[in-house]
């Protein structure tokens, strides 16, 4: 039996959810590409709507799926590799439910990640992967960030996006005051002129506030902010990305939060 043409309407609406943010909004879904991030999506008990499978494909992810009772289409040849969003398209594509949670949901975590006007989507994607494995309560992608559920995001989040909380939207100063009143400290990212953070207490309950990679902060989030924290440079390079300066800082909290009694 021949799969799923170019022109059947599940691969054309499936075009649209890889390309528009507007569409993946709408409907409340978004696509997930490849065995791993799938894999990561049915641990985490994710509602997967539908999975796609390249012609001739033959994956152990597909198999669990379709034992776990998602409806599996196969595509016709040369389909996949006009819908998917990667020059070397994976064999396996999904939609997938958008996993969100509310601001309030968080106001027990110990540290934070809150991104304002984060643009590239390699470095959200990497906030988030590292969000999960220095274990973050949670991630919030205020007003102005890119897309989440881009798809480049979800490539570079490895899957992360199923296992940490993830709040969409808000406004960075009624996002912070909020945070704040929780008590939690409200730690801005500044290239230089901050605490060096290996000086700081990274101990504590608080939250790092990441900003556009060009840019930095915007000034008006200064009231809202506690103090600033900065990675010192030994070399020449004037700092490092956001993805990687959320990793340096994450991971030298989650050391601190270990050591303490």
């Amino acid at each position: 039996m021949d799969g799923l043409g170019l022109r059947h309407q599940k691969v054309q609406r499936l075009r649209r959810l890889v390309a528009r943010r507007s569409a993946r909004d709408a409907e409340g879904v978004f696509v997930v590409e490849g065995a791993k991030v799938l894999d990561e999506a049915l641990d985490a008990g994710a509602r997967v709507e539908a999975v796609f499978v390249d012609a001739g494909t033959r994956e152990a992810v597909v198999t669990r799926a379709t034992a776990m009772g998602h409806r599996v289409f196969d595509l016709g040849p040369g389909v996949l590799a006009k819908v998917a969003g990667t020059a070397t398209p994976q064999p396996v594509i999904a939609i997938v439910a958008q996993p969100r949670a509310a601001l309030d949901e968080l106001a027990a975590a110990g540290v934070l990640v809150v991104c304002v006007d984060v643009r590239d989507p390699g470095n959200l994607g990497t906030v988030l992967r590292t969000a999960e494995a220095a274990g973050a309560g949670g991630v919030v992608c205020c007003d102005g960030c890119v897309d989440v559920f881009n798809p480049k995001v979800v490539r570079a989040s490895a899957g992360a996006v199923f296992h940490v909380p993830v709040v969409v939207g808000g406004q960075p100063v009624e996002v912070l005051e909020r945070i704040g009143a929780w008590g939690m400290s409200r730690l801005g990212t500044v290239a230089r002129g901050g605490r060096p953070y290996h000086d700081a207490d990274l101990g504590r309950r608080l939250a790092f506030v990441l900003g556009n990679e060009a840019h930095g902060l915007p000034d008006e989030l200064s009231p809202q902010l506690d103090d600033l924290v900065s990675i010192p440079m030994v070399g020449r390079t004037e700092s490092l990305n956001v993805g990687m300066a959320a990793a340096v800082l994450m991971f030298e909290a989650a050391r601190q939060r270990e050591s303490r009694p």
